[in-house]
C-alpha cells in the first residue's frame, strides 16, 4: 500500500532499493553533519574568481575560471607524479603506471581546455588585459614543479618565487631531487640493465645529459620487448606523457597566437617565441633516440636497419 501511494504521487522507486532503506541515508545529508559543498569547500573554490577590470569585462570570468582549474588539474598531476616517482623508488612498478595512466588523462584535459580559452577573442582580451599587470603563466609554481618533476630542471627558474619563501623551498627541494626519469633509469640499473653510473650519480638540479650507453641499455629492452615486458612498459608509458605534454605546448601556443599574436607576455617573456623554443624542449631524450636504433625484423631473421 505504500508502495501505491508513493506511485499515485509519482514519485520514482529507486530500482533495487526500497525508500526505507534509502531513508537513513537522505536524512544524514539533510542534517547538515558534512553537505557536498561542505565537503569540497565549494564556498570558497565558487568565491575566488575575482575580476579585477574597471569597468567590469563579461570575458575576464572565463579567463580566471580557465587557469584556476588548469591549477586544481596541475594540483593533481603533481600528486600522481609524486606518488609514481614513490613507487618507482621502492620498485612497486605496476601501481606506478596506473598513477601515469591517470596523469595521461589529466593531460587530455587540460589540452582541451585551450579551446575554451580559444573563444576570448583578441578584442575582447584586449579589454581586461591591462588587469593582470604582471601576472603571467610563467609565475605558475605548480606549472614549474611539474617540469622538475619530469626532469626538465633549471636553477634560473627559482628566482622568479623568491617572493613566497614556502613555495620557493618547495621548488628548490624538488629542483634537488631524482626526477621520475632519473628514478626509471635507477630503476632500470637495479634490474640489471647497463645505466653508466654517471647517470645515476650526478647533480640532480642540473639539466639532464644525454648519454650513449643509455640508449644502448634502452635498445636491449626494445629489441626484446617480451623478455623486459616491465621496463618496456614503463618506457613507452614515459614516451606518452611527453608526447602529450608537446601536445599541450603546441595547443598553449597556437592559443596565445590567436590571441595576442606577436605581442609580448604580461610577465615580460617574449610570448609566442619563448612559447615556440619550449617545443624544443624534452624530458626523456634517450626514449626518442633509441627509435634509430630499432631494427626491423626481416623474414628468415634477417634484422637489417630500415630502408
Amino acid at each position: 500500500m505504500t508502495q501505491d501511494r508513493q506511485g499515485a504521487r509519482g514519485d520514482p522507486e529507486p530500482r533495487g532499493s526500497s525508500r526505507r532503506e534509502l531513508e537513513p541515508e537522505i536524512r544524514r545529508d539533510l542534517s547538515g553533519t558534512l553537505s557536498y559543498g561542505d565537503y569540497l569547500d565549494l564556498h570558497r573554490v565558487l568565491s575566488a574568481q575575482h575580476p579585477q577590470a574597471v569597468p567590469p569585462r563579461h570575458d575576464e570570468m572565463l579567463f580566471i575560471i580557465q587557469h584556476q582549474t588548469s591549477e586544481l588539474w596541475l594540483k593533481l598531476m603533481v600528486h600522481e607524479l609524486r606518488s609514481a616517482i614513490g613507487l618507482v623508488r621502492a620498485d612497486d612498478i605496476h601501481p606506478a603506471l596506473k598513477r601515469l595512466a591517470r596523469v595521461k588523462h589529466i593531460q587530455h584535459t587540460l589540452t582541451e581546455q585551450w579551446s575554451v580559452l580559444a573563444t576570448l577573442t583578441p578584442s575582447e582580451y584586449a579589454q581586461f588585459r591591462s588587469a593582470l599587470a604582471s601576472g603571467s603563466g610563467f609565475q605558475s609554481w605548480q606549472y614549474r614543479t611539474v617540469e622538475f618533476l619530469l626532469g626538465n630542471k633549471d636553477p634560473q627558474m627559482l628566482p622568479v618565487f623568491e617572493h613566497d619563501r614556502e613555495v620557493h623551498e618547495e621548488l628548490r627541494r624538488t629542483l634537488e631531487a631524482r626526477s621520475l626519469y632519473d628514478e626509471v633509469l635507477a630503476w632500470l640499473a637495479r634490474r640489471g640493465h647497463p645505466v653508466p653510473e654517471e647517470v645515476l650519480e650526478r647533480d640532480w638540479s642540473q639539466p639532464y645529459t644525454p648519454h650513449r650507453q643509455v640508449v644502448d641499455a634502452l635498445a636491449g629492452i626494445y629489441a626484446e620487448p617480451t623478455r623486459h615486458w616491465a621496463a618496456y612498459e614503463l618506457c613507452e608509458a614515459l614516451v606518452d606523457v611527453e608526447d602529450n605534454f608537446q601536445v599541450w605546448r603546441f595547443r598553449h601556443l597556437r592559443t596565445v597566437q590567436r590571441i595576442i599574436g606577436g605581442k609580448p607576455g604580461t610577465g615580460g617573456s617574449s610570448g609566442v617565441p619563448f612559447l615556440r623554443r619550449a617545443l624544443e624542449l624534452t624530458f626523456f631524450p634517450e626514449l626518442y633516440d633509441v627509435r634509430s636504433r630499432i631494427q626491423d625484423v626481416r623474414p628468415g631473421g634477417y634484422h637489417g636497419a630500415a630502408p
